[in-house]
């Protein structure tokens, strides 16, 4: 390895002797040693055997003159550097219900799911983290606005006076318009449940009876609508594809075509988070659910009156919960203790992730009772009673506190043994003057037990001989491998009664590799310059990467330029994604590079120990900015064959998803810059440089922007594309939204 990075000092040349030196050095010595050799010719087998081990030499003090890596990796053993394990991915599985219960059901944490084991591929196995509650949702309120405020202000409840409520929660009366009589882009209503129902994270299906031949003017397929949920700080999406709307935007158009009728009520299935917090608008609390009006583009045909409702109620049909991709394993038996300090114990799991409260060491005395041992990064700080062990994630080792001897506890041990031998052999062990004057008045030290137990220092307990050694639990798992595609973890390690299938709907993020030896060399510098404290912009980027443990591959700190953010820090962060798909032709898509809330909290804590008091970190998402090519190429006369072209296609395709990528992409191939536009000389340039191309044609970009409606794309003025200053350049491949790159061969 090749430390280009480091600075470049000037160093002492401890031999500088070089080959010819050498050569010349051993010639004149000839004379002395063999005089009768007198042929000193390059033709000479001597003097072939004397260059030969001057070249050795030579290689050997061009060695001796530098620092090799194994020196340069005890440096980093001594400052305690150890390489970092894999990251886990992290997912959200959704389970469903084989029938609705009258009882809340719990899926408790633990449970494991996993991908399709192949002939290739071994099953990826992702857990549970908490306790799932599937609950009995319950509608409180139906409110309807005029406008689709942030936080609504001015409601009004549709349920007071025209509708009562059943036994079992349904509820029904007169018939109710949805939006205005007249409706507008905007006009919404809300759905507000029950504050004591455990529905978080629940999958609901919400049954609307409507009012029999009554035509909304709407296309069914593709209504004007949209379903949000209130986080605690954003309206969030909860209507996963437009398939789970059997009311087809409250047309009941496939019930009817069925041979059914809106009487009989057709279901909208809604995935909520698993974060849906209890909130007060005005003076309603609970948790709030709306449906929004969009407004309509000139191809799309809006309502022409509003859609209208006799009867409502809902279900849980399934619930939601954070997976991470690991497995556990549970009272392992390492061994039984000797009694020596520093001894090890190897777990059988290998990259270990980082140990929750009920992850330790339990140590059971001959005879005595289980003793919890705690786990520290090192022994530094131990004494001989704490029981303290470590474990080398990466590798699954554990230790226990070693026994050192420090040098002035070594000097006066010598000391000791030499002032302790007998008088007459005072001649052959010159005493020091301070152990003469002990021996002349008979305050000699003795060496006995105690004296040696003091001259040594014990760092951390140590399990006493015949000690059963056992890990309760511990977690292994991480690694990009876990960053699988949204639908493949659909596989129950054991059966759960009531629950027929589960799935993935989004894909599993933020997985890395455990690091390398090259990764931590690099690491090293940051590390001493911040030394673990955030105060410059580039302390709260590095920090914020070392938070995420692999799963934030970019970060900017955004300095304050107004007197009034004084004393705020913002930071944009770019989490880890899988670049495989680049590979493959099919770019990342923006939803991959959203910062889940888990990896929010993790760098938020992570950076509150380390900050400035009174700095206050804020945390946001760069704007994405999509871009699609549209050219045409004119190959070499040698690529006039249709498996060549196809091969020059795929590698164009690939050469732009890689340039226009957040993690990949730009000039350096390191990352989009922020704020950098995209320019259509710069896929002049790339696809110029492919192998093959002779002839390129007019270049066309298309941007895509996200708005409320969802991706938009669009036709720029100028053959330029600006991101804006917090914004990065990114490219993927839908055909719904037509947001890949379109190559023709002419």
């Amino acid at each position: 390895m090749e430390f280009d990075f480091l600075p470049k000092l000037p160093k002492s040349n401890l031999d500088d002797r070089k080959f010819q030196d050498l050569v010349d050095e051993c010639i004149l010595r000839i004379p002395r040693y063999c005089p009768e050799w007198t042929n000193y010719n390059p033709s000479d087998p001597g003097i072939t055997l004397v260059e030969l081990f001057a070249w050795l030499t030579d290689q050997m003090l061009l060695r001796f003159n530098q620092v090799p890596l194994r020196n340069y990796i005890t440096f980093l053993e001594l400052l305690g550097i150890r390489l970092k394990p894999p990251i886990p991915a992290q997912t959200v599985q959704t389970f469903y219900m084989s029938a609705t219960l009258p009882e809340n059901y719990r899926i408790p944490a633990g449970t494991e799911v996993a991908t399709l084991r192949t002939q290739t591929d071994e099953a990826i196995v992702f857990t549970t983290v908490r306790d799932l509650i599937i609950g009995k949702p319950s509608i409180r309120h139906f409110l309807t606005s005029e406008t689709d405020e942030e936080q609504p202000q001015v409601l009004r409840d549709r349920f007071v006076g025209s509708w009562n409520q059943e036994s079992n929660g349904d509820w029904s009366g007169s018939t109710l318009s949805c939006f205005s009589e007249q409706p507008q882009a905007g006009n919404c209503f809300y759905l507000v449940f029950d504050p004591d129902g455990e529905i978080e994270g629940n999958a609901i299906a919400i049954t609307f009876k409507g009012e029999a031949a009554t035509a909304t003017g709407i296309n069914p397929e593709n209504p004007p609508r949209r379903w949000e949920a209130w986080n605690g700080d954003y309206w969030e999406s909860v209507l996963l594809q437009e398939s789970d709307d059997y009311t087809k935007g409250f047309s009941f158009s496939e019930l009817v075509r069925q041979g059914g009728n809106p009487l009989q009520g057709a279901d909208v299935l809604l995935h909520l988070n698993p974060r849906w917090p209890v909130s007060q608008f005005v003076t309603y609390r609970g948790r709030w659910l709306r449906c929004v009006y969009n407004e309509t583009d000139r191809y799309q045909s809006g309502y022409i009156r509003s859609p209208r409702i006799v009867g409502l109620s809902t279900r849980s049909i399934g619930g939601t919960v954070e997976a991470i991709q690991c497995s556990t394993i549970r009272n392992e038996i390492l061994g039984e203790s000797d009694g020596n300090p520093g001894q090890t114990f190897q777990l059988q799991g290998t990259g270990i992730l980082p140990r929750q409260t009920d992850e330790h060491l339990l140590v059971t005395p001959p005879g005595g009772l289980p003793q919890i041992w705690q786990e520290v990064n090192d022994f530094a700080d131990s004494g001989p009673e704490d029981l303290h062990y470590t474990i080398d994630s990466r590798t699954g080792t554990i230790q226990f506190g070693p026994l050192l001897r420090e040098p002035t506890q070594l000097r006066d041990r010598t000391q000791w043994r030499m002032t302790s031998q007998r008088v007459t052999e005072r001649q052959n062990y010159p005493l020091l003057p301070e152990a003469r004057g002990q021996l002349a008045n008979g305050t000699m030290p003795r060496l006995d037990a105690a004296s040696l137990q003091d001259m040594e220092r014990q760092y951390g307990a140590v399990p006493p001989r015949g000690s059963l050694i056992l890990m309760v639990s511990y977690r292994i798992g991480g690694g990009q491998k876990g960053n699988v595609q949204s639908g493949s973890i659909k596989i129950l390690k054991s059966a759960i009664p009531y629950i027929t299938n589960t799935i993935n709907h989004t894909a599993a993020r933020n997985g890395a590799d455990a690091e390398s030896l090259e990764d931590a060399v690099i690491r090293v510098p940051r590390l001493l310059r911040t030394r673990d404290r955030a105060v410059t912009p580039e302390d709260f980027e590095y920090l914020a990467m070392e938070a995420g443990g692999g799963g934030i591959a970019r970060s900017r700190c955004l300095t304050p330029k107004k007197k009034e953010d004084a004393g705020i820090v913002r930071l944009l962060l770019v989490p880890q994604a899988n670049t495989d798909s680049i590979e493959q032709g099919l770019g990342i898509d923006p939803d991959f590079f959203k910062i889940t809330p888990q990896l929010r909290d993790r760098v938020s804590a992570y950076l509150d120990e380390r900050r400035l008091l009174g700095v206050e970190v804020k945390y946001q998402e760069p704007t994405y900015v999509g871009v699609a090519v549209q050219t045409e190429v004119a190959l070499e006369p040698a690529y006039n064959n249709p498996y060549a072209q196809q091969e020059i296609l795929t590698k164009l395709q690939v050469a732009l998803y890689r340039f226009l990528n957040p993690l990949t992409g730009g000039p350096e191939g390191t990352g989009w810059p922020f704020g950098r536009p995209v320019y259509s000389s710069d896929i002049v340039t790339l696809l110029q440089s492919i192998s093959g191309v002779r002839y390129l044609g007019a270049v066309q970009l298309f941007e895509l922007r996200q708005s409320p409606q969802g991706w938009q794309r669009n036709l720029p003025q100028e053959p330029v594309i600006d991101p804006g200053p917090l914004g990065l350049i990114c490219s993927w491949y839908n055909n719904r939204l037509r947001s890949g790159h379109a190559i023709n061969i002419f």
